[in-house]
């Protein structure tokens, strides 16, 4: 019974993928490359420009499938995890929390109000943020990008590809959607994704 128990155990183990995300006491997937700071967004966007990376806010909430999904499928991925890990400051709220949030415009709300106040319906929901946010702005007013729901891999790194090579500033026409297109057509692996 206990070679059996200890078999399945170890197996089970080696199932797991290498950079799968941990649960916290709060019910909210977690991984090595999100930031636990003092949630002044602020403060996380000086920090974030300091270390030469984009600041990113991650809403999620307990039990939620999709985010789930995400940590299972997509964040797992080397691929992802790395290029997050290598450019973005990530910040995690949840969705229905109590801890203090700090937004840009020096409004001060528990994660779940903050949520109210910017209008996030959905978990995940991923803000992405310039490297300069304008006084009295508050996040939703000054993210670049904002990606509600749960997206494959190749959709999730061209999000962050996007964001990071700050395509959102160019003047040539190519918006998300048809960064995204494009990138599709140039994998040509026969993945939309």
């Amino acid at each position: 019974m206990i070679r059996r128990t200890l078999l399945g155990f170890l197996i089970g183990a080696i199932a797991l993928p290498l950079s799968a995300a941990s649960i916290g006491d709060d019910g909210l997937h977690k991984t090595d490359w999100m930031r636990d700071t003092f949630k002044d967004l602020r403060e996380d966007l000086e920090e974030a420009n300091n270390e030469g990376k984009r600041l990113m806010i991650i809403f999620e909430q307990r039990g939620c499938i999709y985010c789930t999904k995400m940590h299972k499928e997509v964040f797992s991925q080397a691929r992802v995890s790395d290029y997050i890990s290598e450019n973005y400051f990530v910040v995690q709220l949840n969705l229905h929390g109590d801890i203090e949030v700090t937004d840009f415009d020096g409004e001060t709300l528990s994660e779940k109000d903050m949520a109210r106040k910017w209008g996030i319906l959905f978990t995940p929901s991923m803000m992405f943020l310039p490297e300069e946010v304008g006084e009295g702005a508050a996040t939703p007013q000054a993210a670049v990008a904002v990606m509600p729901g749960a997206f494959g891999a190749g959709t999730t790194l061209d999000m962050f590809s996007w964001v990071k090579e700050k395509r959102y500033e160019l003047d040539n026409g190519e918006d998300f959607q048809r960064y995204h297109a494009r990138r599709i057509q140039e994998r040509s692996n026969g993945s939309f994704d």
